[in-house]
């Protein structure tokens, strides 16, 4: 008996290229990131985290960094080490309860999140050129109705 075999190039075919699409894009863009910020001597994790303290404009608990990062605190707290080892955070106490513990971005934080800024707008430049041409409302909301 002989056997066959999907068409190619069915729907089937398509859904797992488009699939995977999406992946390669996703990791494509993290990659041009990680290399954008790297001359300032950043990742994309630091990057973020600092972001997150600059924007709130004050020191935050490490369970709001961690809700901020969507990461577990275990987490938060090893990103912690790693970022004031490098000087770009120090923690504080809370005023509220001595207990807690805040992180709060140091000058030489601040500065080095405004370098990554620069980078990263440089990438999003590039990338909105690549797409230029494309709907970019459908697209975000394609990309927002994966979850």
């Amino acid at each position: 008996m002989k056997q066959t075999r999907p068409k190619r190039g069915g729907q089937k075919d398509k859904d797992r290229q488009l699939m995977f699409s999406i992946v390669n894009a996703g990791r494509a863009v993290e990659q041009r990131l990680e290399e954008a910020l790297a001359p300032v001597s950043l990742t994309l994790t630091k990057f973020g985290m600092l972001l997150h303290l600059v924007e709130a404009g004050e020191p935050l608990s490490l369970s709001e960094c961690a809700k901020k990062m969507s990461c577990v605190r275990s987490n938060i707290t090893q990103l912690m080490d790693r970022l004031e080892a490098d000087g770009l955070v120090q923690r504080v106490e809370d005023p509220q309860d001595r207990r807690a513990i805040r992180a709060e971005v140091t000058p030489l934080g601040a500065e080095r999140q405004a370098a990554g800024a620069k980078e990263v707008t440089k990438v999003q430049a590039e990338l909105a050129k690549t797409l230029s041409g494309m709907d970019h409302a459908t697209l975000q909301r394609a990309l927002a109705a994966v979850k």
